[in-house]
C-alpha cells in the first residue's frame, strides 16, 4: 500500500529523503547494517516481540529490522514496515521477498497522518526512524491511535553530538571545506534531536505514552577495517551529514573533502580498525 505525500508536515524530508542525495541507503543496505548490527539486536533484544504479535516498524528504510521482527514475530505474527523512501521501500519489497516472510510488507506512508486502523499493533518499533518528524508529538498521538492496549513502544535515537565522535569528528575533519551549515534548533529535527531526556519525555508524554524510560547504550561504531581509510572516507561521503552538505549547490569538488577524510581516519586507524564511539538512547514506553 501507499499513499500521496505531497500535503505532508513533513514535506521537506519526504523531498530530501526521495532525492538522488539518499539513493545510498538504500544501495549500500549491507555496509549500513555491518556498521549498526551489534546495536540493531541490541535494541531488538530489548523490544522483545513475540511469537504472534503485530509490529509497525517505524522509517523502516531497506529492510533489515522488518526481515528481523518477522522473523521473531513468525508465520502468525505481522510486520508493517512505514517509509517515506520509495529507493528504500523497493529494495525492502526485493528483501522481503527474497527471504520468503508473507508475515512482512512495507508501506511507502507518513505515520504522522496516515490513518492506522484502532488495535492494528502491539507494539510500535524503530531503529533512528522517529528523528526527522516536524511535529513529534502529533506523530506519536496518531502512532498511539492504532496501537492496542496495552502497546508497546521501543525506538533508538542518537544522544548529544558530543557524545557521537563517529559522526562528529570527521565532519569537524573538513567543515571548513564544506558551505556554511547552520545547526538545527532544539525543537527542529536532526539526527540528535532527541538527545535530550526531558524533550524525549515531554514528547511521549504529551501523546499518553506512559512508563517512559531511557536507557544508555554506547556502541564502538566500526567504520572500516585496518588500512580502512579509503572506504571510511567513501562512506561519510555517501551517508551522513558530510553527504548531505555535499550535495548542495555551492558545495566543492569532492577530492579536497576524500583527501581531508583520509588523513583524518588514517589518525584513528587500529589494529581492531577505525573505530570511534558512539552513544544511544533505547526509549521504551506503554500506549
Amino acid at each position: 500500500m501507499a499513499e500521496p505525500l505531497s500535503d505532508s508536515p513533513n514535506a521537506r524530508e519526504i523531498q530530501f529523503w526521495n532525492s538522488a542525495a539518499t539513493r545510498p541507503w538504500a544501495e549500500l543496505h549491507e555496509p549500513i547494517d555491518r556498521l549498526f548490527t551489534g546495536l540493531t539486536q541490541v535494541v531488538l533484544e530489548l523490544a522483545a516481540p513475540l511469537p504472534g504479535e503485530r509490529a509497525i516498524d517505524i522509517g523502516c528504510g531497506s529492510g533489515t529490522t522488518v526481515l528481523e521482527l518477522a522473523r521473531r514475530v513468525g508465520p502468525t505474527g505481522y510486520v508493517l514496515g512505514a517509509d517515506i523512501s520509495q529507493h528504500s521501500l523497493e529494495k525492502a519489497r526485493e528483501r522481503i521477498a527474497a527471504a520468503g516472510l508473507s508475515q512482512a510488507e512495507v508501506s511507502l506512508c507518513d505515520v504522522s497522518t496516515h490513518t492506522f486502523a484502532a488495535d492494528s499493533f502491539d507494539m510500535a518499533f524503530s531503529r533512528f526512524g522517529v528523528m526527522f518528524f516536524a511535529d513529534p508529538t502529533a506523530t506519536f498521538i496518531n502512532l498511539r491511535r492504532g496501537m492496542g492496549r496495552p502497546g508497546r513502544l521501543t525506538f533508538s535515537v542518537f544522544r548529544t553530538p558530543q557524545e557521537n565522535p563517529w559522526v562528529t569528528a570527521p565532519l569537524a575533519a573538513v567543515r571548513h571545506l564544506l558551505p556554511p551549515m547552520q545547526p538545527p534548533g532544539p525543537e527542529e529535527t536532526g539526527q540528535f534531536s532527541w538527545a535530550g531526556p526531558t524533550r524525549v519525555r515531554r514528547i511521549l508524554e504529551g501523546a499518553g505514552f506512559e512508563d517512559i524510560s531511557l536507557t544508555r547504550h554506547d556502541p564502538a561504531m566500526r567504520l572500516a577495517g585496518p588500512g580502512g581509510a579509503a572506504e571510511a572516507a567513501d562512506f561519510a561521503m555517501t551517508i551522513g551529514p558530510i553527504a548531505r552538505a555535499l550535495s548542495n549547490a555551492s558545495a566543492p569538488k569532492p577530492e579536497a573533502v576524500r583527501s581531508s577524510l583520509e588523513v583524518f581516519f588514517r589518525s584513528h586507524d587500529s589494529p581492531q580498525g577505525i573505530v570511534l564511539p558512539g552513544a544511544l538512547w533505547i526509549v521504551r514506553a506503554h500506549a
